[in-house]
């Protein structure tokens, strides 16, 4: 049995940069190669798409509509990660120090904007 499906089938916790390893192992065992960078953008925004759909039935003022499949929250959710993932890989992003560096900007930038902001507060 492959890694990656191992991994799939398993509840084990990943690390980010394990993660883009497993995709990248999955891409290159399954997919075959990645889908061009712009490719993999117009994918990640159809999968937005759907993962809004499902919010906005399920959280939002919209109703399902009966051609509407039962489509997965979760799944739905992994589909994005997965396509950001693909795209952090092609592109050289090494999520883990990305994700670090953007905590740390918006922790200087917002350090009492929210704390600050009447909105956020009944």
């Amino acid at each position: 049995m492959p890694e990656t499906t191992q991994l799939a089938q398993s509840s084990q916790e990943l690390t980010l940069r394990e993660l883009q390893g497993t995709v990248d192992n999955w891409i290159q065992s399954v997919g075959v190669r990645y889908f061009s960078e712009l490719t993999n953008l117009a994918i990640l925004v159809e999968e937005v798409g759907e993962l809004a759909r499902i919010l906005a039935r399920t959280f939002g003022d919209q109703s399902s509509k009966k051609t509407d499949t039962t489509d997965s929250l979760p799944d739905e959710i992994a589909d994005v990660l997965f396509v950001l993932v693909c795209l952090a890989n092609q592109t050289g992003v090494d999520l883990t120090q990305a994700i670090h560096e953007n905590l740390a900007k918006k922790t200087i930038r917002d350090a009492d904007r929210h704390r600050n902001n009447p909105k956020l507060h009944p």
